[in-house]
């Protein structure tokens, strides 16, 4: 499509004179008197209410050539002094005009922004006013394709399993309740509304949060063995009684992911496109798997060659969903969920334009869509930052309210000059879904300290390069047991596991003791560093939304990673390392406890996990795992001690598809067997043996499978 700059060129550059004035430059002749003649249409127009559409576009053609005049006339050389001070004059005059009418209709004051968007309507318009005032206008040149409409055409895939289910199903059902909402234009019509309603959440107010309903007594919405808290049965309730956007701001730890989930179950709306961070996607896949077990997902890597296209639950990670946006918008989906969605709070990012077209070419095709938002942090600047998350929810577009919240807002019976608008409008806004609830506020739904796996995919380099080093150790694992099969020949299931042990412990034994090479530890050491910045990011979540967050790793590479990735984010971090001086580190920990501006501390596992008081915060990152299950809960001890009033959540961030899964398998194992011990449960007690020594065990087992 043409620019503005182009198909809307100025007359002195596109358009000549046909006929030359009879009586100089103050006759009644030429461009002025046509826009005279306009501009009062349209102000009449305004006096009896609101201008019509074709009205508005008559507005902007004359405020684009009062313009283009003006600008010709200040450097037309064959004007004198004179002729010039008087159409400059002249043209003033049909600007006061301007400026008029829009005092009288506020929506008409967009219109005289220079770059906004023309249509087709207007350029056709343009063309007749200068044709009238006797210029010879010439054709519009037709569009250059240079290149492709969609910015990110280029860069779209298409995923063979995308095509199959295209092809197994070419045709949606039409939903035929679309375009059944009126869109009421009454009182506020001429009000310019969003900059009210962004104020109206500065001032502050009740509880930021909607009327929840009661959820029923023995609701069958999650399956059998995970009962919902109450809290989040009640956002459940209002899905079941026909509520279908929600901006859940929940503070993190409180199971946003399991409502949104339970929600699409009981809406029935999938397909469901789960928009998410890369650090969480591969939990969305398991918690899909633990709250809707009959529903299968699929999480969408790079250009999606494992994509199951046929899949009720499609998690894709906002990095590449450039690629995806072209099919992602032909699917059907009836259901759409943002995680983080403080990420689009940048209208002009394209992380933000992606996720905005793919709400708009939803709605287009459903009326009810299921759209819920999940931030804990929806604003972070200013309240303008809502403005994104609205867009997506459907609750307004770029210039004002859409109908639903309109029509909330007239119901009001009240303008933003009235006292009162703005809390009541306030109102109105949090009623259309707006649920916030802190982990104060629901403590005794929660348990006092709870870890919480986030698995995450290591899909670059250094993640392709750590499974290529599993794989080659669980190939010399085997070759090594083969030798001992074909020396020993075991006769039966115990003689084999035996020799797996003794395989198993001699690498064990040479890895401890090795200075080169791949081994265990080395591999460990690799997939924490892999997992810093995934991990730092995630604590930046967290200490944006409920405040200080503690960082624990094992190695000094991956807190120096970590501290740079708090850097980075404008996060204020300390550090708490084995080689500080008691007075440094006590200075450390004051600053964490007694600043405001100190956001995070990036903790060592073996030298910040015993006598140190972090009860300021009360969520724990725990980006490298512990060898056991005693250093973990020290770590986290930290934070949940005497003086802590909220519930503490670890985080522990797992790498998926590599060793650190079975690893940290293996500790949460040796954590029950010391639970049942000092419990004094009559369970058998195995023999506990190393986490090491298991995990190779573990590998060697699979890799012979």
């Amino acid at each position: 499509m043409c620019t503005q700059e182009t198909s809307l060129a100025r007359p002195s550059a596109t358009a000549t004179r046909t006929r030359a004035p009879k009586k100089g430059p103050f006759d009644n002749t030429g461009l002025i008197p046509v826009l005279a003649r306009a501009v009062r249409e349209v102000e009449t127009a305004a006096s009896r209410g609101p201008v019509s559409p074709s009205g508005r576009t008559k507005y902007q053609v004359i405020a684009l050539l009062v313009r283009e005049e003006r600008a010709r006339a200040k450097t037309d050389p064959e004007l004198s002094e004179e002729a010039r001070a008087e159409t400059l004059k002249r043209l003033d005059g049909v600007a006061t005009i301007l400026a008029k009418t829009a005092a009288r209709d506020t929506s008409l004051i967009a219109l005289l922004e220079p770059n906004h968007p023309t249509s087709d309507a207007a350029r056709s318009l343009k063309r007749r006013m200068l044709e009238e005032a006797g210029y010879e206008v010439p054709d519009e040149p037709a569009p250059e394709l240079s290149g492709p409409a969609d910015p990110f055409a280029e860069r779209q895939v298409m995923p063979v399993s995308v095509r199959a289910r295209q092809l197994a199903n070419p045709f949606l059902a039409p939903d035929f309740a679309l375009g059944t909402t009126p869109h009421l234009t009454r009182r506020l019509a001429n009000w310019e509304l969003l900059g009210p309603l962004f104020r109206a959440f500065e001032r502050g107010g009740s509880v930021t949060s909607m009327e929840l309903p009661e959820p029923p007594a023995n609701p069958r919405w999650a399956p059998p063995g995970k009962p919902l808290m109450h809290h989040q049965a009640q956002l459940i309730a209002a899905v079941a009684e026909g509520h279908r956007t929600f901006l859940l701001a929940d503070e993190p730890g409180l199971g946003k992911t399991a409502q949104s989930l339970i929600a699409a179950s009981v809406a029935d709306a999938y397909p469901l496109l789960a928009v998410v961070p890369n650090v969480v996607k591969m939990n969305w896949a398991r918690e899909v798997a633990q709250w809707t077990p009959q529903r299968t997902s699929t999480v969408i890597h790079g250009d999606g060659e494992d994509l199951d296209a046929f899949a009720d639950v499609v998690i894709i990670n906002y990095e590449v969903l450039d690629r995806h946006a072209g099919w992602l918008k032909t699917l059907g989906f009836k259901g759409m969920v943002v995680d983080e969605a403080h990420f689009i709070k940048n209208l002009g990012s394209q992380r933000s334009k992606l996720v905005l077209s793919l709400a708009a070419a939803m709605r287009e095709r459903r009326h009810d869509p299921l759209m819920m938002a999940l931030t804990g942090t929806p604003v972070i600047n200013s309240t303008e930052d809502f403005k994104a998350i609205w867009q997506f929810l459907g609750w307004i577009d770029d210039a004002k309210p859409r109908p639903e919240l309109m029509a909330a807002l007239e119901e009001i019976g009240l303008t933003p000059a009235d006292p009162g608008f703005l809390p009541a409008a306030r109102q109105s806004v949090i009623d259309l879904g707006i649920v916030r609830r802190r982990k104060i506020d629901v403590a005794a739904d929660l348990p006092a300290k709870r870890v919480v796996d986030l698995p995450v995919e290591l899909d670059d380099d250094l993640g392709r390069s750590i499974k290529q080093s599993e794989r080659e150790l669980a190939q010399r694992l085997v070759s090594r047991y083969r030798a001992l099969v074909s020396a020993r020949k075991p006769t039966s299931d115990e003689d084999r596991k035996g020799l797996v042990r003794m395989v198993a412990e001699a690498e064990l034994e040479e890895s401890r003791a090795a200075t080169t090479g791949e081994n265990i530890f080395t591999m460990v050491r690799k997939i924490g560093q892999a997992k810093a910045v995934l991990a730092a990011d995630y604590a930046t979540q967290l200490a944006r939304s409920v405040g200080k967050v503690v960082l624990f790793a094992k190695h000094i590479d991956v807190m120096d990673q970590a501290e740079a990735t708090f850097a980075r984010r404008d996060i204020k971090s300390i550090s708490i390392r084995g080689d500080q001086t008691t007075l440094q580190r006590q200075r450390e920990v004051d600053a964490f406890m007694t600043d405001p501006s100190v956001k995070a501390a990036v903790c060592s596992l073996t030298a910040a996990g015993v006598g140190l008081n972090l009860q300021v915060a009360s969520n724990v990152v725990i980006a490298e795992l512990s060898w056991t299950a005693a250093e973990q809960q020290q770590a986290i001890d930290r934070t949940h001690r005497i003086g802590q009033d909220e519930p503490v959540t670890a985080w522990r961030i797992i790498a998926a598809h590599t060793i650190d899964a079975k690893i940290a398998e293996l500790v949460d194992a040796k954590a029950s067997l010391a639970a049942r011990a000092l419990d004094g449960d009559d369970s058998e007690v195995q023999a506990e043996t190393s986490v090491q020594l298991d995990a190779l065990i573990g590998l060697l087992t699979d890799a012979l499978r």
